[in-house]
């Protein structure tokens, strides 16, 4: 078993500037794009986590709070939130920086779960993580109420057939 990793051993930032071909036609980046992004952030913060192949296994309900404009910057922030035995969750914020005024916000918070993997695709054990402060073990705590969520989804649908 390898030694536990801290939630900064974890943490990836993306920013980038909102391109038009980025944007819907009303000038704002599209949903797929965040959407992209998210799951590119997580997985470098999942892969600094395990240092292995990591697979996206779930993302959670995503809602957008703000519109990010053509100009503006977009800045996702991702860490481990929680290790189980073969996932990993991570927390990804989307923030959108007005270039002119320098004020940012946020726009969205997603969950991911992400499963280390060898060569061949097959799971392998999560390095744990290190709960240092007490917002950290509330953050995990929370994780096991996500993780059991996600998990009863996963069964009804996997139910439906």
């Amino acid at each position: 078993m390898t030694s536990p990793k801290s939630s900064a051993d974890s943490f990836s930032v993306i920013t980038q500037v909102v391109l038009p071909n980025d944007a819907n036609p009303l000038g704002f980046i599209l949903g797929g794009t965040v959407m992209h992004l998210i799951d590119i952030a997580g997985a470098m913060a999942a892969s600094r986590h395990s240092r292995t192949r990591v697979m996206t296994a779930a993302v959670d309900g995503l809602q957008f709070l703000h519109p990010i404009p053509i100009g503006d910057i977009i800045i996702l922030e991702a860490r481990a939130t929680c290790a189980f035995t073969r996932s990993l969750e991570i927390q990804v914020d989307v923030f959108g920086e007005s270039t002119l005024r320098g004020t940012r916000r946020r726009t969205s918070r997603a969950y991911l779960t992400f499963v280390a993997v060898d060569a061949d695709g097959h799971p392998l054990e999560m390095p744990p993580l290190a709960l240092t402060t007490p917002e950290e073990a509330r953050i995990a705590a929370d994780a096991g109420a996500r993780r059991a969520a996600r998990l009863a989804a996963k069964q009804a649908l996997a139910a439906e057939g």
